[in-house]
């Protein structure tokens, strides 16, 4: 992979106006040509005006948590990719929260990753919270997902997978069991795959 092509991609993902009732900007991440590919939601309200992904409360906690593995923020942003499911947030849901995005939306942006697996050639993925695990393994529980190393086919790419859950402050998955346990075992296996070490490591 070029990192002409890459760049060239990231431009074409900022002009992408395909979903009517997401509320732009795109937020991509940096040009960044990694062996480990971390998968998100979307971007929350804040992420668009500061332009750049897990820029708010869930991306504190989850670079907490990749802290604890040898990796702080700057060293994750410089040296894994940071996607998502979908590129802008969806807004607010009429319930509160976050919308989550519809699956035409979806599937809509589902190029936009397909094009990254393509063009990086990931050895890792890690894809955080519901949504993201969903696209990458299909329909499991958290308690099957997070905390254990799976083999999974992504846009006809295999790749190791180890999804964790999403770090929102609004969700207590992960602060009471089993999702208090099954993180920390998620994270151990992060830290232990042969990408994670490459990567991160000096």
């Amino acid at each position: 992979m070029s990192d002409s092509a890459l760049r060239a991609h990231l431009s074409e993902l900022a002009g992408c106006r395909a979903c009517p009732r997401m509320v732009g900007p795109v937020v991509p991440p940096p040009p960044v040509r990694s062996r480990i590919y971390l998968v998100g939601q979307a971007p929350g309200p804040r992420e668009g005006a500061l332009g750049r992904p897990f820029a708010w409360t869930a991306g504190r906690t989850l670079f907490r948590w990749f802290s604890g593995i040898g990796a702080d923020e700057a060293t994750v942003r410089t040296r894994i990719y940071i996607a998502a499911v979908c590129r802008c947030f969806p807004g607010k849901a009429s319930s509160g929260g976050d919308r989550v995005p519809d699956p035409a939306e979806i599937a809509r942006c589902s190029r936009w990753m397909a094009r990254e697996i393509e063009l990086q050639r990931p050895e890792l993925v890690i894809p955080i919270g519901r949504l993201a695990i969903t696209t990458v393994l299909g329909d499991l529980p958290l308690s099957e997902a997070v905390g254990s190393a799976r083999r999974a086919t992504l846009f006809g790419h295999g790749v190791d997978v180890i999804a964790l859950p999403h770090p929102s402050g609004v969700s207590t998955w992960w602060k009471r069991e089993p999702g208090a346990t099954l993180l920390i075992r998620a994270l151990a296996l992060i830290g232990a795959h042969p990408a994670w070490r490459a990567v991160v490591g000096d």
